[in-house]
């Protein structure tokens, strides 16, 4: 799988790869962050899910957990089940620090924008708190996010939707507490940036969608014309997840 042609590598790390290449996070060879056999696995999602949630749904109509039940996220968009090599690559990016896995992968958010165009002023990652950003080294979202800014030609806004407070990791939580836990958890600093605008946010996976939702929730009190989001993989209940995290 290639990187996105929005960034390329500096000179002395791709010195670095011909003396120690990447190991592939899904299968562990040698020479590339997703080897071609493993990127050959990651099938999008296809038209059978609900166009609100992107949960399977038979026909693509609108599930039943979301007729009738508004949220502040008009529509979620994504671009692959959360299993195999996309939940490796994914947890690579987040937990082993594997930044570059971002722009392997990031070609898929902007596919899935093409499968189904929508219109936007503004991209806004998925902010983290500065604790969490502080052990991490960087927002896994906000590299998703910047290159497909850069694709929209849309501007990127990294300062105008903070955390409020630190919150739990949804991924330790059952489903039925992470709406909870982000109850409240973001703001908006800037109001009259996301005004009358339409927002796309980025994030890396949806499970419940309770913090898109909270995100969401936060952008329309300030204002925000609409509010959708983009993220590259979908978890959905009962979905085998097993892959392993090869470093």
């Amino acid at each position: 799988m290639r990187s996105s042609p929005l960034e390329r590598d500096p000179w002395w790390q791709a010195a670095l790869d011909v003396l120690l290449p990447p190991r592939c996070v899904g299968c562990g060879r040698r020479g590339a962050e997703i080897c071609p056999a493993c990127a050959a696995t990651m099938q999008p999602l296809g038209p059978a899910v609900c166009p609100r949630c992107s949960l399977p749904s038979p026909g693509g109509r609108t599930c039943q957990r979301c007729e009738g039940h508004p949220h502040a996220v008009r529509a979620i968009i994504a671009s692959y089940p959360f299993e195999g090599v996309v939940r490796a690559g994914i947890l690579g990016l987040k937990y082993r620090g594997r930044r570059r896995l971002a722009r392997v992968l990031t070609p898929a958010l902007i596919a899935a924008l093409e499968r189904r165009p929508l219109t936007a002023d503004l991209v806004i990652p998925v902010p983290l708190s500065w604790a969490r950003s502080r052990e991490r080294g960087f927002n896994q979202s906000e590299l998703l996010a910047r290159p497909v800014a850069a694709a929209l030609r849309l501007p990127l806004d990294t300062t105008s939707l903070l955390r409020a407070r630190d919150t739990a990791q949804q991924t330790r939580l059952p489903a039925r507490e992470r709406r909870r836990n982000v109850v409240g958890a973001f703001e908006v600093a800037n109001p009259s940036a996301v005004a009358d605008r339409r927002v796309l946010l980025v994030d890396d996976v949806c499970t419940t969608g309770a913090t898109l939702d909270a995100c969401g929730a936060a952008l329309a009190d300030a204002g925000a014309a609409g509010v959708w989001a983009l993220v590259l993989a979908r978890d959905a209940p009962g979905r085998p997840t097993g892959s392993v995290i090869t470093t």
